[in-house]
Parts: C-alpha cells; sequence; structure tokens
C-alpha cells in the first residue's frame, strides 16, 4: 500500500482504472469508495481526500472517458490518407465503446447526484459526444479533399450517424453481453461509407 503523506502520480488514472476493474468484477453493486481504493492499492480515505463524494468521482470518471475518446478522435487528422477511412473511424468508434463500459455509464446515469454532475460538466464544456462529431466531420472533410471520400457525400450527416449509433450502443449494451462490436461498427461503417472508393475503405 502506498504510505500516508507520499503523493501518488497519476491519483486519478490509478483510481479511475481501479473503478473499472472492480465494476468488471463485482458489478456496479460492488462499486465503493472502500472497494476503489482497495483496488489501487491506497490509503482508504483518500478517494474522499480528492473527490467531495463517491457521485463525483463516478462522473468525474466518465467525463474523463469521454474526454480520453474525443482526445483520440482529433487525432484522425493526422491519419488523413494514411490506412483505410474504415480503419480509421473504427478505431476511434471502438476505443470510446471500450472506454465506457457499460455499468459504470449505467452507475452515471442512475445515480442522481452522478449524473447531475455528468450534465454540469458537460454544460461547463467537457467534451462529449459533440466534440466526437465535430472531429469526425472534420477528418471525413479532409478525406473527401484528398479524394478518399466521395465529392458529393455528406460528411456532416455521415458523423452524426456514427456518433448517435455509437451512443445508442454505448447506452443500450448489457454488461458481459456477446455483442461483436467489431462486427457491428464494421457494418454500419460499410452502410454509410457505401459509395467510398474501394481503395479507400
Amino acid at each position: 500500500m502506498s504510505p500516508r503523506g507520499v503523493a501518488i502520480p497519476d491519483l486519478r488514472e490509478r483510481l479511475f482504472a481501479a473503478a473499472e476493474r472492480v465494476v468488471a468484477r463485482d458489478g456496479a453493486a460492488g462499486l465503493t469508495s472502500r472497494a476503489v481504493t482497495a483496488e489501487a492499492d491506497c490509503a482508504k480515505g483518500v478517494l474522499h481526500t480528492h473527490f467531495a463524494s463517491l457521485d463525483e468521482f463516478v462522473a468525474e470518471l466518465v467525463l474523463d472517458r469521454f474526454a480520453r475518446s474525443a482526445r483520440q478522435a482529433e487525432q484522425l487528422q493526422a491519419r488523413v490518407g494514411q490506412a483505410t477511412v474504415t480503419a480509421n473511424l473504427q478505431e476511434v468508434v471502438l476505443a470510446l465503446l471500450k472506454a465506457l463500459p457499460p455499468a459504470v455509464v449505467g452507475l452515471a446515469m442512475t445515480r442522481p447526484a452522478a449524473a447531475a454532475h455528468t450534465r454540469e460538466g458537460f454544460q461547463a464544456g467537457a467534451p462529449a459526444f459533440d466534440a466526437i462529431q465535430h472531429a469526425f466531420t472534420a477528418y471525413l472533410e479532409a478525406e473527401q479533399g484528398g479524394g478518399r471520400l466521395p465529392a458529393g457525400a455528406d460528411a456532416a450527416t455521415i458523423a452524426l450517424a456514427l456518433v448517435g449509433t455509437s451512443h445508442h450502443l454505448l447506452m443500450t449494451r448489457v454488461p458481459g453481453g456477446g455483442e461483436d462490436l467489431q462486427a457491428a461498427t464494421g457494418r454500419l461503417l460499410a452502410v454509410l461509407l457505401g459509395n467510398t472508393p474501394p481503395s479507400a475503405l
């Protein structure tokens, strides 16, 4: 266990990762502040030293994972002209879906205080689906400019459909369910990018 009074590098991420492991192993009911700190190998009170409540902690976890996904979506610009349009988009969508386990999303949505704190974060400008949608649109428009997406394709609508489906999958997945997310997103992209030149798919 980390000794008292010693700063713990990357404490937030350490606690967030521990919470995800607890939820994956014990379900939403198993997520307590003590379970998180025990999993993170930290002193019992360290979570409440940095977060006002478990609800605030859960909300901050969700906000952090959305921000991480938005940053990854923004990095699509560096991949314009590389690999394939499908592969580049699918990588970001799958990362988003994997970054937010269903049980964690459920906690943030079903605990009123956590849901309120999450909404406040989004209202204050924390990245969410709109930031990811904007990044998808910018990426698709760049690929369009390079000829890897047809000139007549509606980049903004493709981005909206992709983000909307991602939202649906994120909110409706069953913890431990056997759905093949890669296959599902692959089929969606095949439809959305149906007129894209084969070499860019």
